[in-house]
C-alpha cells in the first residue's frame, strides 16, 4: 500500500515536470516559427518558471497525518471493495462454479 502511494506522488511530480518541459518546448517552437519574439518568449518562460516554482514550493494550508483510520476512511469514500467483500465474492463464485 505504501508503494502505491509513493508511486502516485512520484507520478504527480513527474507529470508536473513533464508539463513544465512541454510548455518550454512549446514556447521555443513558437519563437522558432516567428509567432513570438525572443523577448516575448523569455518573458513567457520566466512567468512559467515563477508559476511552477511558486506552486511547487507552496506549503499545504492544512496537513493531516496519515493514520490507518484516515486511510480507511478515504478508501471507504472511494467505495473500494474490502477484504471481506472479496472473500464473500470468492465464496459465491466458488458455489456457482460447483453448480
Amino acid at each position: 500500500m505504501k508503494t502505491e502511494f509513493k508511486n502516485i506522488i512520484l507520478a504527480g511530480i513527474g507529470s508536473a515536470a513533464y508539463t513544465y518541459e512541454k510548455a518550454n518546448s512549446l514556447v521555443d517552437d513558437l519563437i522558432t516559427k516567428g509567432r513570438l519574439t525572443l523577448e516575448e518568449g523569455k518573458e513567457l518562460t520566466e512567468k512559467l518558471k515563477r508559476n511552477f516554482n511558486s506552486k511547487e514550493n507552496k506549503e499545504p494550508q492544512k496537513t493531516i497525518p496519515l493514520t490507518k483510520e484516515s486511510l480507511l476512511e478515504v478508501l471507504n469514500e472511494l467505495n473500494f471493495a474490502t477484504k471481506s467483500d472479496l472473500i464473500n465474492m470468492d465464496t459465491r463464485l466458488s458455489k456457482l462454479e460447483n453448480k
